[in-house]
């Protein structure tokens, strides 16, 4: 199969750039068994990684049986940002690629400008996406509705066809299938490659092999 030359690389944040889902996954679980809701490790990474606010947060309502107050995750932001001020890496390799790459990349993340900004500052490469990051909070629809990558492909003046978006979530390689772009599907952090398998999508384990795979794409 012939693609068109990539001439943008999109990627996801949380779990792509910085290795962030294990440390949401722990304390999110923590968090939701205190208001009633357990869920198992393997649920956590099937159902919440790159989920949108609102399905995590009618999930955990069904689970529990009754609804949450609006704002229901304040008590416990402050445990969330403990945890990733100790603990939060960049994704192994990820600064090589960046630096590496031939054609220019921004960022879509389905979380909110404020969290993807101390996020890359934490992981030290918040200075390599100033002026190309996107959120969800851009548009009507986040991941996995297109949206949100074909926003970031316009702002960046490029083509969807043209684009390949690196994801590690189901809902984030839905949207990049939906928006007629290249699927990278990233699974060296918690989602099995078995998720992220499918049409127009390659999946891959080691993020330093990125630029191979991207290479022949490349214009």
């Amino acid at each position: 199969m012939t693609h068109d030359p990539t001439e943008l690389v999109i990627f996801d944040c949380d779990g792509v750039l910085v290795d962030s889902e294990r440390i949401y996954c722990r304390v999110d679980r923590e968090v939701f068994a205190s208001l009633g809701a357990e869920f198992t490790e393997t649920e956590m990474v099937d159902l919440f990684v790159g989920s949108p606010h609102d399905l995590l947060t009618s999930i955990v309502e069904e689970r529990r049986g009754r609804p949450l107050e609006p704002d229901w995750q304040a008590p416990f932001r402050q445990r969330y940002e403990d945890a990733l001020d100790a603990e939060l890496t960049a994704v192994e390799g990820v600064a090589d690629v960046l630096d590496g790459l031939a054609v220019p990349y921004c960022l879509a993340s389905n979380g909110s400008h404020a969290s993807i900004r101390r996020n890359l500052g934490r992981a030290g490469l918040l200075d390599r996406f100033e002026g190309r990051m996107f959120s969800a909070r851009d548009v009507a629809r986040g991941k996995p509705a297109p949206d949100l990558f074909l926003h970031a492909a316009a702002a960046m003046g490029v083509a969807p066809e043209r684009c390949a978006v690196v994801e590690d979530s189901p809902y984030g390689v839905r949207a990049a299938r939906a928006a007629g772009m290249r699927a990278f599907g990233y699974t060296g952090g918690l989602t099995p490659a078995a998720r992220l398998t499918g049409p127009g999508t390659v999946v891959f384990a080691d993020m330093r092999e990125l630029r191979g795979l991207l290479g022949a794409g490349l214009s």
